[in-house]
């Protein structure tokens, strides 16, 4: 019987997966290398959340498994291309929140547009006043610029098809044509930062991504302009937003997942009044936590009855 190791975390549903999987399933601490390899050992396959390191150090050491499967989307967590050369195949679950994360992309925006949460702790303070703080300006008209046109993004567009924005993306992954075909324009992404009203960022987290909303991108953004991350903290430099949400550079932000989750006390970002943060809570739903439970059940099934899982990583991947 395969034996599967399940990060302790609250998104993956151990009872499920002991459900739905002829195998030995146990949960464990897997919230650093150490703890991930010794939890890992002997097993055939492991179940890993966000926070998870998959090191290549400790995939060399971890002879006996076959397959890592990330509960989630993003895959930074793991040294893709060091599960390969050691014949272990990894898999995600790449569409089970696209609305979820699209509706929170949604939801932080037209907060941090219209302020409601600011408005929000004032009402609680005992003021009633709609001229508290930073001007507000009208949505239609103005231009939304998407960072990675990916499904999320795409949604997110979708969503927001009702508020008469102009909508420009950068992906060196996806063609001008098919942007334009849903009428997004491709740009450059120092033409992006310089022109969108709304940033919003959507972009796996890879070396080439890394801090890619910098301080010389909060310079070239307008003074008005609110900045939106759902996708991953390592987007974004924390200092330098910090510094350009005090100065005025960028009115607002809206953020969803910051490098160290939860945030340490000297976080900068949280507490300033201009900078709304969720706790990585985007992805969740009942539904959602329900499909990423089943399909990484699935994906494991298919790899103990020798099969390639339907949501296998192909490291040859381009943008690994």
């Amino acid at each position: 019987m395969p034996r599967v190791v399940a990060s302790d975390d609250p998104m993956i549903d151990v009872a499920l997966l002991r459900a739905e999987l002829d195998a030995e399933v146990v949960a464990a601490d897997t919230t650093d290398e150490a703890a991930f390899r010794d939890a890992a050992t002997g097993a055939d396959a492991v179940v890993v959340d966000v926070n998870t390191p998959v090191t290549a150090a400790a995939l060399d050491e971890l002879e006996q498994l076959s397959i890592v499967a990330r509960a989630g989307v993003g895959i930074d967590n793991i040294d893709v291309p060091a599960a390969a050369r050691n014949g272990v195949t990894v898999t995600n679950v790449p569409t089970y929140c696209t609305d979820e994360v699209a509706t929170h992309t949604v939801t932080l925006l037209l907060d941090c547009i219209r302020d409601v949460a600011a408005y929000d702790r004032d009402v609680r303070a005992g003021n009633w006043d709609w001229n508290r703080g930073r001007a507000i300006h009208r949505l239609a008209g103005r231009t939304l610029g998407l960072v990675s046109y990916g499904p999320i993004a795409r949604r997110t567009r979708q969503q927001l098809s009702g508020f008469d924005l102009d909508v420009i993306a950068y992906d060196p992954y996806v063609d001008a044509d098919e942007m334009a075909e849903e009428d997004v324009e491709k740009v450059a992404l120092e033409e992006l930062y310089e022109r969108a009203d709304y940033v919003s960022l959507h972009a796996p987290l890879t070396d080439e991504t890394e801090g890619m909303a910098d301080a010389d991108a909060f310079t070239a953004m307008q003074d008005h302009a609110v900045l939106v991350n759902t996708g991953r903290g390592g987007l974004v430099d924390e200092h330098a937003l910090a510094e350009a949400l005090t100065n005025g550079e960028v009115a607002a932000a809206g953020l969803d997942v910051l490098r160290q989750e939860p945030p340490t006390e000297d976080n900068p970002l949280v507490g300033l009044d201009n900078c709304l943060v969720t706790p990585h809570a985007g992805w969740y739903s009942v539904e959602a936590r329900e499909d990423l439970n089943a399909t990484v059940a699935e994906n494991l099934r298919a790899s103990f009855a020798g099969e390639t899982p339907p949501d296998r990583i192909d490291p040859e991947t381009g943008w690994l």
